[in-house]
């Protein structure tokens, strides 16, 4: 098959369906950490291309619940003005144009989901694309494929069947800093590489996917 795997630079999905002796090419703005076909760009530019299947990573980060606080002026969240719309309620001030950026996200990935791909997964946390379009079709976490980490991680499939556990192992270790509770797997290392290491997808789940659908 002919695989688009689209905002990755890790190169760990196109890697594991290159293995099983697929034609897969990464796509991202930056470059690939891994040796191997990958399209330095926006990945809009290979939309139309003859491709099999497409899975897709983008950008979760104005598009997951848990970043649904910056959305807002903390006198004005829901929990303390419940009557106001989202539309009634001040930017938040240190990050005015959080709203624009949501709308942006949101229109970028309906792109990759309405892309004239035959077979499609994208995948993203938990967050407003289960309000703007529709829930995921399942939630799948790294232990269920064998790496100790507890992420949930919801995928959106078209013409794709379901990923089923391959290694179920631990949920993963959790440490305290700064009175919080973090999962050890993103939270080791230095804190400015903390949202990367928890972007990346896990070995497991790449192997998964490449097994399953391959």
């Amino acid at each position: 098959m002919n695989v688009l795997v689209a905002c990755e630079y890790s190169g760990r999905v196109r890697d594991a369906f290159t293995e099983r002796g697929h034609y897969a090419v990464s796509a991202d703005l930056l470059p690939t950490e891994s040796p191997g076909e990958h399209y330095q760009g926006d990945v809009r530019d290979l939309l139309h291309l003859d491709w099999d299947m497409m899975i897709a990573f983008p950008s979760c980060k104005f598009l997951a619940q848990t970043g649904s606080q910056w959305l807002y002026h903390k006198e004005d969240s829901p929990t303390k003005k419940p009557h106001l719309t989202l539309e009634e309620r001040r930017p938040h001030p240190l990050h005015p144009h959080r709203r624009e950026k949501r709308a942006e996200a949101i229109e970028f990935f309906m792109e990759l989901a309405n892309a004239p791909i035959p077979q499609i997964c994208i995948e993203n946390p938990m967050g407003c694309m289960s309000r703007f379009w529709r829930s995921p079709d399942q939630y799948v976490h790294p232990w269920w494929f064998g790496d100790e980490a507890t992420k949930r991680t919801g995928l959106w499939l078209k013409n794709l069947p379901l990923l089923e556990p391959t290694n179920i192992v631990g949920k993963g270790e959790y440490v305290i800093q700064g009175g919080h509770r973090f999962q050890r797997w993103y939270s080791d290392g230095s804190k400015k590489d903390r949202s990367k290491r928890r972007a990346l997808i896990f070995p497991g789940i790449a192997r998964a996917m490449a097994k399953k659908w391959g």
